[in-house]
């Protein structure tokens, strides 16, 4: 029986003069790593594309992050029986649940699934003023995305759901200095003045980035069952490694695909393999940084390996370069044989 089995993302992937994730100024976010300014993208920015990403791509139940919580049961309920007062029912029903909700809706985001709207609505219709049965429909049957990212509810914390999977913001493998495009538009109905209609500047930067993410999955599994976590293993995976936040994309067109992607499965703990970049990549000897940044993580994955701990149960890898750590195959066998692994893994495993 296995007590621990996590699998973890890389990913390098290289991405032109862009703005894909901003401060409050309008600036890139950067960091500071190893001495020297680093472009970064928060894990809060990809993980909302990824979501985006699980709408439109994945047939598994996506929930919905809202203050209109009671909006959503309500349209379920109208599902069940037009002819009723929908939105007095909904509200209700949310109030059983111990939510604190008013006109404008709960006073913090609050994340729910289409199963638990059914829920709701289901014991709505049935006149049930039970708030046990209620709180009991909201712990159940959550969705793929709100096992992998968590639900934290004050109201009542036995509502909560841990994160089962973890995102790291995404950082260059080398320096960086942020940049100034100048720019002006013109009026098209202005004929007496040769002068633009408009003035400004767009702050941008051009990196590579080391991106990391790991998954617990047998706490996925515990709230989603084996055969659904191999799946959402899977989803996750396709979503981080297609999937980009859209800041500035009219302006910058800079949506890329990785460069090499290294993904492993490990029964002792997540390993974050960032320190292969704690000392700025230069640029190669042909230029860019793409091809120093991986192999700079395929020696430091094996140094890690040899030195702290163990090699990973599996590994797989897609794009050229790193296949020190493992063979190279396409995106869609890599993420094949990834579920496949997840799903054998989990095949009469007693999640504890």
């Amino acid at each position: 029986m296995k007590k621990r089995l996590y699998v973890d993302f890389h990913v390098l992937q290289t991405v032109p003069p862009s703005c894909i994730n901003r401060d409050d100024t309008g600036s890139p976010k950067t960091a500071m790593y190893g001495g020297v300014l680093r472009a970064r993208v928060s894990s809060q920015a990809w993980k909302h594309a990824m979501r985006k990403d699980f709408a439109e791509n994945t047939p598994l139940d996506v929930g919905k992050r809202t203050k209109k919580a009671a909006e959503l049961v309500k349209k379920q309920i109208l599902a069940l029986d037009s002819e009723l007062d929908a939105d007095k029912l909904a509200k209700k029903a949310l109030e059983n649940t111990g939510i604190k909700s008013d006109d404008k809706g709960t006073k913090a985001l609050f994340f729910m699934s289409t199963a638990q709207a059914k829920a709701l609505a289901a014991l709505a219709v049935a006149g049930s003023t039970d708030k046990k049965e209620y709180q009991k429909a909201l712990r159940a049957a959550p969705s793929m995305d709100m096992a992998l990212f968590g639900r934290m509810v004050a109201d009542d914390p036995s509502l909560k759901y841990n994160a089962a999977a973890q995102v790291a913001h995404s950082i260059s493998t080398h320096a960086v200095k942020n940049e100034y495009d100048y720019f002006t538009a013109v009026d098209d109905c202005q004929t007496d003045s040769t002068g633009a209609g408009h003035l400004g500047t767009v702050e941008y930067n051009s990196s590579t980035l080391y991106r990391y993410a790991t998954v617990n999955v047998l706490e996925l599994a515990e709230q989603l069952g084996a055969e659904q976590a191999a799946e959402t293993v899977r989803a996750f995976g396709e979503a981080f490694l297609f999937s980009m936040p859209t800041g500035r994309q009219n302006s910058f067109a800079n949506r890329t695909l990785p460069d090499a992607v290294y993904v492993t499965l490990r029964e002792d703990q997540p390993v974050n393999l960032c320190g292969a970049f704690e000392r700025a990549v230069s640029r190669g000897e042909q230029g860019g940084y793409a091809e120093a940044s991986k192999a700079a993580l395929a020696q430091y994955a094996q140094q890690v390996y040899a030195s702290f701990v163990e090699a990973p149960a599996q590994s797989f890898t897609v794009g050229g370069g790193l296949e020190a750590l493992a063979p190279a195959q396409t995106a869609k066998a890599m993420l094949d044989a990834l579920e496949k692994a997840v799903r054998d893994a989990l095949s009469g495993n007693e999640v504890e």
